[in-house]
């Protein structure tokens, strides 16, 4: 099983009832070597090229219950300068 949030698809999902704690992986998290948090308090664990490998969300069914059905989560993404270049043209 997998589950896409935004940009990304987590291939490892692993979910404790007891603790209320999702576990959502890309990958193998044992190459984890930065670790940070959403602003709403979510871990997440990135590689060494700085990819997104997982991400853990404390009291995830509490949140999803309390939000009416839909989580909104603040995931970093990245943005080339590729894809901004025409942006960048619009100025000139």
């Amino acid at each position: 099983m997998s589950v896409k949030i935004g940009p990304y698809t987590f291939d490892g999902v692993t979910y404790d009832a007891e603790a209320d704690v999702l576990y959502l992986s890309v990958g193998d998290t044992a190459k984890a070597v930065d670790w940070d948090e959403t602003p709403d308090g979510h871990a997440l664990s990135f590689d060494e090229h700085g990819n997104l490998v997982g991400l853990t969300i404390v009291g995830a069914r509490q949140l999803v219950e309390e939000a009416d059905g839909e989580l909104t989560l603040d995931l970093p993404v990245r943005v080339s300068s590729a894809d901004l270049q025409h942006s960048f043209a619009l100025s000139a």
